[in-house]
């Protein structure tokens, strides 16, 4: 295990980080909508994006340039609309962006990454994000509240901001991880509406850095969700600019590992705060499978229990009807025996066990109501199958997930 410490901080938190923000009136009124992020130096850049075939134009923007480019130094955030189901206008848009980013910070617009988030189907009001741009540029700080209020203009549904940072030692030299995101509804990635900005002065190659966070995906965004739906703008994208004075990691060595989990750290952090806020939440719903026969199919159970409605349901009114909860893994599609299997249920409040050996134990539903009424619940289901395991993170289903989502456009 990494000696890491966790700071105060999101993506300014790294050296040469700044970030600015500013209401631009793109949808909401009376808030900032608008985000930039930007790099003292060029920053080698990685990126995994969302898996729904229809994608918003700033995920085929950002996908190409971090495909093509080695290096990326700022990136431009709106809140309010989506630039998805845009055409060739939004696409025009992206550039423009960029274009317009490019020139007030005197970088490529190939340097420049572009991300939103909002409504489907609406084109932008490019005036209103040119002129927050411009607002922006020179107002770029690396405080750790430029950061923060960052990461409260990039929110849409989301009830609060989502920041983590840690601190490890590489070299001789202290580097920093550090990240904001934002994500309420529309959560179920496959790389919702998720954005993630993760930033770090570790010096890293590119390869290496996009292999980390590729991997890294799998066991932390992609193990979320809150509604089952696969947003068309889902991203990730991880900026390291070298600046903390590492020699630079080349190979999976010792240094590339502690920099692994630095970084699940932050993104397991970030993961996990996009579940808690699930729209209309009340609480955060965590799935741990353990003793599997295989990693794919530990996760797969417990991604199908926190996608279940009727689990997110049963957390909600704290009903420890554990039926539900097996039910869903018994349609996951994984092979198990159900007489083997055993279920808990455990929160700060306690743990308690209610099926084994094919049928519920004699517990008490009092109790187990007391466990489940915590702000934040663990379902445990022991395969007694092997040595693999797996976490997965939701949230409870309640009345106002609803009634946010019968609105969301007025």
């Amino acid at each position: 295990m990494v000696c890491m410490d966790i700071i105060t901080g999101g993506v300014t938190a790294a050296k040469g980080f700044q970030a600015a923000s500013t209401a631009a009136g793109i949808k909401y009124q009376g808030r900032a909508d608008m985000a930039m992020v930007f790099s003292e130096v060029p920053a080698v850049s990685a990126g995994t994006f969302t898996r729904n075939v229809v994608k918003a134009a700033p995920v085929k923007w950002d996908r190409e340039v971090v495909e093509t480019e080695r290096c990326a130094q700022a990136v431009v955030i709106n809140a309010g609309i989506a630039n998805a189901g845009t055409g060739a206008e939004g696409m025009a848009y992206c550039k423009r962006t960029a274009e317009t980013g490019g020139s007030l910070l005197d970088i490529s617009a190939r340097q420049v990454l572009v991300a939103s988030t909002g409504v489907i189907g609406m084109q932008l009001p490019m005036e209103k994000l040119e002129a927050g741009i411009r607002e922006m540029a020179p107002n770029l700080s690396g405080s750790l509240e430029s950061g923060h209020q960052a990461s409260c203009a990039i929110m849409t549904t989301d009830t609060k901001p989502k920041e983590v940072a840690v601190i490890f030692e590489v070299d001789g030299k202290m580097v920093t991880v550090g990240g904001m995101c934002k994500g309420s509804g529309m959560i179920h990635p496959n790389m919702c509406t998720m954005l993630s900005f993760v930033t770090t002065d570790i010096a890293i190659s590119k390869e290496l850095l996009q292999e980390a966070l590729r991997e890294d995906v799998e066991d932390t965004y992609n193990m979320v969700s809150v509604d089952g739906d696969t947003s068309t703008n889902d991203t990730v994208l991880l900026l390291a600019n070298g600046m903390a004075g590492n020699t630079e990691i080349r190979e999976k060595d010792g240094n590339y590992r502690k920099f692994q989990e630095a970084l699940h750290y932050v993104n397991a952090a970030l993961a996990r705060k996009i579940a808690a806020d699930g729209e209309g939440a009340t609480a955060l719903f965590e799935a741990k499978v353990i003793h599997a026969d295989t990693k794919e199919h530990a996760k797969v159970l417990a991604k199908s229990v926190v996608s279940s409605s009727l689990s997110k349901a049963a957390i909600y009114g704290h009903d420890s009807n554990w039926g539900r909860f097996l039910c869903a893994m018994g349609y996951s599609g994984v092979e198990f025996d159900p007489e083997a299997v055993e279920l808990f249920f455990q929160s700060k409040a306690g743990r308690i066990q209610i099926y084994k050996d094919g049928v519920s134990t004699d517990y008490s539903e009092e109790e187990a109501a007391r466990i489940l009424s915590e702000d934040e619940v663990t379902f445990l289901a022991d395969m007694k199958m092997g040595d693999e395991k797996a976490v997965a993170w939701g949230c409870d289903l309640t009345y106002d997930y609803v009634k946010i989502n019968a609105d969301y456009r007025s």
